[in-house]
């Protein structure tokens, strides 16, 4: 049977809140949708029913490995969309998740599958997020928020945490683009503001943009 529109939905959240042990809570699943917590207890009983998930009453759900593929696999049809969109139709990065979010309820998966082959198998998507393959398999990725690095080292843009369009469109007034260079010259004890230095020129990044991108060393 087809997942649903609010199916995958939900499915997505799991995949974005779920901790390193599995596990997620009913309140941080009502709070990401914005969704009332009786409502959201219902749906995770129709998951446990079809065992996406393990629901106990008053104890954290744990997702299944089932349900982790469910869950990647919308993530999948999402990421492969912005690609798309990006790379094959000159979107913006800040312009596709809207977009995205429409076409990732198509449930034609050889719609996809034929758009990773167009796209010569991605695994990566534009804000530099990995991409689940069709068995819903994630590449594991050793980053760290940029808020958490020192004065002196130089890091490299590799992704953004879950990203609104007004901070991608930030980063892209200050040539802030993925697999940039990055160089920590001075952190302000007063409010945690990076001034970094990206190609010979300085910038300024307020600790709510630190801790959004992510970097590697």
């Amino acid at each position: 049977m087809k997942t649903t529109l609010t199916e995958e939905n939900y499915l997505k959240a799991l995949f974005h809140l779920v901790d390193n042990e599995g596990k997620v809570t009913i309140n941080e699943l009502s709070k990401f949708l914005n969704v009332k917590m009786p409502s959201v207890n219902n749906m995770m009983k129709k998951f446990a029913e079809k065992s996406w998930v393990i629901y106990e009453t008053y104890k954290p759900l744990r997702v299944t490995e089932k349900g982790r593929r469910e869950a990647a696999l919308v993530v999948r049809k999402h990421r492969l969309t912005e690609m798309f969109l990006v790379k094959k139709m000159n979107f913006g990065w800040e312009n596709v998740h809207e977009i995205a979010e429409q076409l990732e309820h198509v449930h034609s998966q050889v719609f996809f599958d034929k758009m990773d082959e167009i796209l010569d198998y991605p695994k990566f998507d534009p804000h530099g997020e990995p991409i689940p393959d069709k068995d819903g398999n994630i590449i594991a990725q050793d980053l760290q928020k940029l808020s958490n690095c020192e004065v002196g080292e130089t890091v490299i843009f590799t992704s953004v945490t879950l990203s609104d369009d007004a901070f991608l469109s930030y980063l892209t007034e200050r040539k802030l683009l993925l697999n940039t260079k990055i160089k920590i010259i001075k952190i302000e004890s007063f409010d945690k503001s990076f001034t970094i230095e990206i190609e010979g020129k300085k910038e300024i990044l307020s600790k709510k943009a630190t801790e959004k991108i992510l970097v590697k060393k």
